[in-house]
């Protein structure tokens, strides 16, 4: 069987802007700030592009074809990937964790995620955490709006990594394109936007009283040493393994035999273009390409001059 192959979504925000275009998208009109490249969540469920499920969408393949994931047991698709362009900066937020969300954003996942910086400029930057050491130190600097000594700042560039579990405080600087690795989620509880307005004069809501709940004081670290992958082929890291996903980069020049770890994959095409082969059929994919290996694939080669992002649970 093919590759099941994901129709992006495209989502306008007011930090957006055009540069998704580089990744190889037929842009709506707008300031575009998010492509949904795999995802079954209700606010932007991904169509099939190929196959006998062409036209439907991966949250119903995923409850009417379990097979195809390996029968797995989670009621709902369990991760969404996505590729942001911050043409702006975003609002400063945070994210709750599992049992949160599901007590007060109706039985919502939390949101733990992950960043891949696929471009930056010179000098860019984002918010990763907070110099707050306890709950009434965060409630003071958030009562007195005091952001310059609550928010840490890190210099970023193309190539870097950040873990963002649930309960830490962030922001993605403007210039800074990312591939996201998430839980299916969708809640945020914005802390500071910037006083900025939407295009009718609106400000943005904040949340405040839920960030300072789910908001984790004390010490964060953004660096998640690389695990490399063994491979006489090519060149392979894990990013990051833990209970929500694995995520792992592979910079392929030629022919790769890829074993799959897991019953399923997600694929992310980051840069170049190629070919892959699944049992013996030959797809051809490029930058900016949406993918899941599914369980009926079981013999993968990835052939060409790429790089791949390859999550899993």
């Amino acid at each position: 069987m093919s590759p099941l192959v994901l129709k992006p979504v495209f989502k306008e925000r007011i930090w957006g802007g055009r540069n998704l275009e580089k990744m190889g998208y037929n842009l709506p009109e707008g300031n575009i700030g998010e492509c949904w490249g795999i995802s079954a969540h209700k606010n932007g469920a991904n169509e099939i592009a190929n196959g006998p499920y062409k036209g439907k969408t991966l949250d119903e393949v995923w409850k009417e074809e379990p097979q195809l994931f390996g029968n797995p047991t989670e009621e709902k698709f369990p991760l969404l990937t996505k590729i942001l362009d911050a043409n702006d900066k975003l609002s400063v937020q945070v994210h709750p964790n599992d049992e949160y969300a599901n007590i007060h954003e109706n039985g919502e996942l939390g949101k733990t995620e992950c960043w891949y910086v696929i471009d930056a400029k010179e000098n860019a930057e984002i918010i990763y955490g907070t110099y707050a050491n306890t709950k009434n130190q965060l409630e003071s600097f958030i009562q007195n709006e005091d952001w310059d000594h609550l928010f840490k700042r890190i210099k970023v560039e193309p190539g870097d990594f950040f873990y963002v579990p649930s309960g830490t405080v962030h922001a993605i600087g403007s210039g800074i394109m990312i591939l996201e690795t998430q839980q299916n989620s969708d809640t945020t509880y914005r802390i500071f936007d910037y006083d900025r307005t939407d295009k009718d004069g609106n400000k943005r809501a904040l949340h405040l009283d839920k960030s300072i709940d789910v908001i984790n004081v004390g010490s964060e670290s953004p660096n998640v040493p690389p695990k490399k992958l063994e491979s006489e082929e090519q060149k392979g890291q894990i990013l990051v393994e833990n209970e929500f996903f694995t995520v792992a980069k592979w910079q392929i020049e030629g022919t790769f035999n890829f074993r799959k770890p897991r019953d399923y994959c997600l694929v992310s095409i980051i840069s170049g273009s190629g070919e892959i082969i699944t049992d013996g059929n030959v797809f051809e994919v490029k930058i900016g390409d949406h993918l899941i290996l599914t369980a009926d694939d079981l013999d993968n080669n990835i052939n060409g001059n790429l790089e791949v992002i390859i999550s899993y649970v």
